[in-house]
């Protein structure tokens, strides 16, 4: 048996505690990682140190190196998080339905854990803090497979939060860390139909993709933002500015920065030339079409892949469009299902994008940032979730159950 494997049993075998602990349980544990994590601020600092010189020793951009970086004030966010997840309510247990049918049968429709989740991500260390307290607060036991860049600040993490379990109620094998970071690993980790229940990619179009496609165990897709902003015509040209700059330059390196500039023509020429100057403070690198150009002749022309584009990074496709209906079909073709908005004081033109665009967030004059579990008051996130099926938007606790049917009887039979 592979250590991937023996780990995933061993979380499937400690899923049958957690399933059934109590919140009390629940939260004193994560009460317990919140403080450890604080307690062990130097050990993972030094850790993070030998991720942060790898990384700047093999050339990794900018922007994902401050995805990498950890500090004092990064550790208390996180478990800062970890306590705001022990104070959400428990999903699990919750009476979702319940009707009595003609024949007297009591049909009951109860909250449950998922059960065994798989999370496979990169770069950012957080995500193993945040990850873990959402599956042990759902009651799912918990599978982590992070990247080779955060490899050591990962494994701090991770043996921190099982020392804290050591001294909590619950079973310590709840929570487990892939060490191994080859690509066989992961390969074996979508393949564990017996042990996980579900698997979550969380990271860059390649490994989202590559999850997706090779995947047995069933996927929540993530976090790829094609995220676009449409400035319509009766936009407040100013308010579009400060959420335009606020979207593309808070954190550029994550799934709901903006990336895609759309511009009413009737407003074009002002409002790009508005739009540039805030940009230009982050020193944001414009990539237009013929339109774009002519009104700002200096900027980058855009090819035809630009338009599909998740830079994460200080880059903008921008593109001057006749009307809401050609905007709206150009999120339709280059959209990823994540976040998209349109600035507007019209509410015809407002409930019209609403109405039709197809994404797990749409915004009405607000940054697209704000896609996020925290925002939304649901704690921490896993991910956001860009299908269908069986969440959308952020996966806070409740996305993280499922449920199951209670049916009581007094010797009906069919």
């Amino acid at each position: 048996m592979t250590d991937t494997e023996l780990k995933c049993r061993n979380a499937k075998e400690a899923e049958k505690n957690l399933s059934i602990a109590s919140t009390n349980d629940k939260n004193k544990a994560l009460l317990l990682i919140a403080e450890e994590l604080k307690n062990n601020k130097d050990y993972i600092l030094g850790e993070n140190k030998k991720d942060m010189k790898a990384a700047e020793e093999n050339g990794l951009p900018k922007v994902l190196l401050d995805r990498l970086l950890l500090s004092s004030e990064r550790i208390d966010g996180m478990a800062k998080g970890v306590i705001e997840v022990a104070d959400l309510p428990d999903p699990v247990g919750k009476t979702l339905s319940e009707i009595t049918r003609p024949n007297g049968l009591r049909v009951k429709k109860v909250s449950v854990p998922l059960g065994v989740i798989a999370v496979i991500f990169e770069a950012r260390p957080n995500v193993t803090s945040d990850a873990a307290s959402l599956c042990l607060k759902s009651g799912n036991c918990s599978v982590l497979r992070g990247g080779k860049e955060a490899i050591h600040s990962n494994t701090a993490i991770f043996n921190v939060m099982r020392a804290a379990l050591k001294k909590s109620p619950l079973p310590e094998d709840c929570i487990q860390f892939i060490t191994d970071i080859s690509h066989e690993s992961a390969n074996e980790l979508m393949t564990m139909n017996k042990y996980v229940d579900v698997l979550i990619p969380r990271g860059s179009a390649r490994l989202i993709g590559t999850v997706v496609k090779n995947s047995t165990v069933p996927v929540i897709e993530t976090g790829v933002g094609n995220c676009h902003i449409y400035v319509d015509k009766d936009a407040d040209l100013n308010m579009a500015a400060d959420i335009i700059f606020n979207a593309k330059t808070s954190r550029p390196s994550v799934c709901n920065a903006a990336e895609s500039l759309l511009i009413h023509k009737d407003v074009a020429e002002k409002a790009l030339k508005l739009i540039k100057k805030r940009l230009d403070e982050k020193n944001v690198e414009l990539r237009g079409d013929k339109a774009a150009k002519e009104i700002l002749p200096d900027i980058k022309e855009a090819s035809d892949d630009d338009w599909g584009r998740e830079y994460l990074d200080y880059i903008m496709s921008v593109k001057i469009v006749d009307n809401i209906d050609e905007a709206i079909e150009h999120i339709y073709k280059y959209g990823t299902g994540h976040s998209e908005c349109i600035v507007t004081e019209n509410d015809e033109a407002a409930n019209e994008f609403m109405s039709r665009v197809d994404a797990a967030a749409v915004y009405r004059n607000a940054s697209t940032r704000f896609t996020d579990g925290g925002e939304f008051g649901f704690g921490a996130e896993i991910g956001i979730s860009t299908q269908k099926l069986h969440a959308r938007g952020p996966l806070g606790l409740p996305q993280l159950t499922s449920f199951k049917y209670e049916i009581f009887g007094n010797g009906q039979i069919r």
